[in-house]
């Protein structure tokens, strides 16, 4: 008999009217149309507009207005099941226009009702009210494409996402958003340090990673002074405010101040003002650790870990794909990964037409492709692999944002295959030296993390791991542990490694009551 190919024949996909999260029809043929009610919501602030119809159309309850109130909202399905009943609908659902956070109010009271509750997206709503009403938009005209959405099959399910997932998602969201506030203040710190010192920015490779930088801006005055009586000015500033310096840097800023031109006429004003901006963004700094911190408590936890093998992810970006992700069990294939982040090129096609290689389809979760786009930034910046890839590629002529779209692909699949199959394979990107567990270690230590939630970090992440690795995992803890043990003084981490190691069967420890338990 002929070998069968190990190639598995790809199904093609059918073609579909209606979306396949929005799908009603076997739904709507089991009751029949006039027993099949659309209950639709126009989420505002305070208050939303309803109204309640078949599936043909007929409006059973006219459009109301309901405020944002627990009674309310009780009334209001109250009154919803009265008519339910009374005209014996035999199936409904909920579709709702999303609306930011406006509309999760009403969002959850009907799904704690018992509703099959989904979402319009807002454009979707747009396209089905302009060409019945192309002049005139209201409440109503809303509510109007609003049902027609939902009866085409564009009222979505929104998969509900656990608790831990749901914390993770919103700790990385919010990081993200201080990281780019923290990017508006150094702008804004950079402006004024300008204005105040002209050319005082260049003397330092790293502006914002150097210690004397920022702390000497924030109490200098002009240029003028640190010059005077040939550069004393400048070792008395130092002196006065205990500022350490090497004898390059003071040579480079008493050579910038002889041909630092005019500060501006508001000096000091200027210089309380850079002093308010670097105490916010020293701020958010620390927020941003803490946010960051709290992160990897939850990464621990998850299986998404099992990515800090791969060279060029560290912890925030794993937590940042986790977030946006959610559960790997929602995803069918890895190609489920790349086309919810949209990453696939647009088409069009019209009779001999046929242009398929568009820009990127707009219909994407713009979150997960930019988590996603960040890691394939940072593969082709650390990863060798990668990188060897990404050099050929530019020898080929290819497009850079082609190269980060293609870098973004080969990881979905390689963090299906780990994710979803528990496993860490052999991967060209793999290279050696990279584990899991000392990634997590370094990671705590470079954030002061409390030895409490590093051991414990430690502990979930090790059940994490598939039992295969657990000897791999020991090598480079054992190598750390003998030089720690070499060292005089204080060493936590000569507390910690040895537990660790123990969890992974690499070192006999004796037990705690206070411990938790290894896997079994």
């Amino acid at each position: 008999m002929p070998a069968t190919s190990r190639k598995s024949v790809r199904k093609r996909r059918g073609y579909l009217i209606q979306k396949p999260a929005g799908q009603l029809t076997p739904r709507v043929q089991a009751v029949g149309p006039e027993r099949f009610g659309v209950l639709c919501w126009d989420c505002a602030k305070a208050r939303s507009k309803f109204m309640l119809a078949n599936f043909y159309g007929t409006v059973l309850i006219p459009p109301q207005t309901v405020p944002h109130t627990r009674g309310h909202l009780q009334a209001m399905l109250d009154q919803v099941r009265q008519a339910i009943a009374r005209h014996q609908l035999g199936d409904h659902i909920v579709a709702i226009e999303r609306t930011g956070e406006y509309h999760r109010p009403v969002q959850r009271a009907c799904r704690h009702a018992g509703f099959d509750t989904r979402l319009v997206h807002p454009f979707t709503s747009k396209q089905f009210r302009q060409p019945a009403d192309p002049g005139n938009k209201t409440d109503d005209t809303d509510l109007a494409a609003i049902f027609r959405a939902a009866v085409n099959g564009f009222g979505l399910l929104e998969p509900v996402l656990p608790d831990d997932y749901q914390q993770l998602q919103l700790l990385a969201r919010h990081r993200r958003d201080l990281v780019a506030k923290m990017s508006t203040l150094c702008c804004q710190i950079r402006e004024h340090l300008h204005a105040l010192l002209p050319g005082y920015a260049e003397c330092f490779a790293d502006l914002w990673e150097n210690r004397l930088a920022l702390p000497l801006a924030r109490v200098c005055g002009p240029a003028e002074t640190l010059r005077q009586d040939g550069g004393q000015g400048l070792h008395r500033l130092l002196a006065q405010h205990q500022l350490a310096a090497r004898r390059d840097s003071v040579a480079k800023l008493l050579a910038w101040a002889d041909t630092a031109p005019p500060s501006h006429p508001q000096h000091e004003l200027r210089r309380l003002l850079l002093c308010g901006l670097d105490d916010d963004r020293t701020a958010k700094i620390r927020q941003i650790a803490e946010l960051e911190r709290r992160c990897a408590a939850y990464v621990a936890r998850m299986p998404y870990l099992l990515l800090l093998v791969i060279p060029g992810i560290n912890v925030v970006s794993v937590a940042d794909l986790a977030g946006e992700l959610g559960p790997i069990t929602l995803y069918p294939q890895a190609n489920n990964i790349t086309g919810r982040a949209g990453l696939a090129p647009s088409r069009y096609q019209s009779d001999h037409v046929d242009r398929a290689d568009g820009p990127l389809r707009r219909r994407a979760n713009r979150r997960l492709r930019t988590a996603l786009l960040q890691v394939a930034d940072n593969l082709i910046a650390c990863n060798h692999h990668f990188q060897a890839k990404a050099n050929h590629w530019v020898q080929l002529g290819k497009d850079p944002r082609w190269m980060r779209v293609k870098v973004a692909k080969i990881f979905s699949r390689l963090l299906y295959a780990m994710v979803a199959g528990r496993q860490l394979f052999p991967h060209p990107c793999r290279q050696e030296h990279h584990y899991i567990i000392h990634k997590l270690l370094e990671f705590h230590r470079a954030h002061d993390t409390p030895m409490s939630q590093t051991l414990a970090d430690l502990d979930a992440a090790t059940q994490q791991l598939p039992r295969a690795a657990y000897a791999t995992e020991a090598q480079p803890l054992h190598a750390r542990l003998k030089e720690v043990q070499r060292r005089k003084g204080p060493q936590p981490l000569a507390d910690i490694l040895p537990i660790v190691l123990a969890r992974l069967g690499g070192l006999p420890v004796q037990s705690r009551t206070s411990e938790v338990s290894g896997p079994s």
